[in-house]
């Protein structure tokens, strides 16, 4: 039996997505986040030395990393679903995506999210100035310029086909969801890219995605 140990508000909901889509049994074992600190739990270390979400056990084998995950569970389990077929362009591209949800699109993203938090923590009123400062120039300068890039790249890359790797649906598209939702709750992506905001609700109405986050629950980004 499939066991995902699922952190609240991780990356982990795509896995519960992804073995709903698969039709698979699965268990999940649930953990929260420290509520001062966001980070996870020690106690998710004595599944995996990183102590990092998503993880899944399957039998004697331990993995973690979602691309790794979600490789092994369509290659192990998917019977030719949600992957296109090797050799193929499309297979190319479901590939390139996998690995550039995680590679590319979401460091942006996480370092945002961390420049926000830094503004918004206390601290002492003649260091407040001088941290806005530079987390606000950090965004400026960097930061979001490259949120933007990637997202103009992914509203045009979308224009060539209706979904990430080609006109079928794939597991590529369940790990892209991750960053894109993310975007929507802190990238700036709004309807000025319509077709992105489109692929997030084509997936929003799917009955897997629904039955993963009544088993996951809703997380916020």
């Amino acid at each position: 039996m499939i066991t995902v140990h699922h952190l609240d508000n991780s990356r982990s909901q795509r896995i519960l997505w992804l073995l709903e889509e698969l039709g698979l049994e699965y268990d999940i074992k649930y953990y929260k986040r420290d509520p001062k600190t966001l980070l996870a739990p020690i106690s998710l270390r004595q599944v995996h030395p990183l102590g990092k979400s998503p993880v899944i056990t399957d039998g004697t084998l331990t993995l973690a990393e979602s691309g790794a995950i979600v490789d092994y569970l369509v290659e192990q389990y998917g019977e030719g679903r949600l992957a296109p077929p090797p050799g193929t362009l499309e297979r190319l591209r479901y590939t390139y995506w996998l690995h550039y949800a995680e590679g590319s699109a979401m460091p942006p993203l996480l370092l945002k999210l961390v420049f926000d938090r830094i503004e918004q923590q206390p601290m002492p009123f003649f260091a407040k100035p001088i941290a806005q400062m530079i987390t606000r120039r950090t965004k400026e300068a960097f930061i979001t310029p490259q949120i933007t890039q990637h997202l103009n790249y992914l509203e045009l890359e979308l224009g060539k086909t209706l979904w990430f790797a080609g006109n079928e649906f794939t597991a590529a598209d369940i790990q892209m969801s991750f960053p894109i939702e993310a975007a929507v709750a802190r990238g700036g992506l709004n309807n000025n890219r319509p077709r992105l905001m489109e692929f997030c609700d084509r997936i929003h109405s799917h009955p897997a995605y629904k039955r993963a986050l009544e088993r996951g629950g809703v997380y916020q980004l």
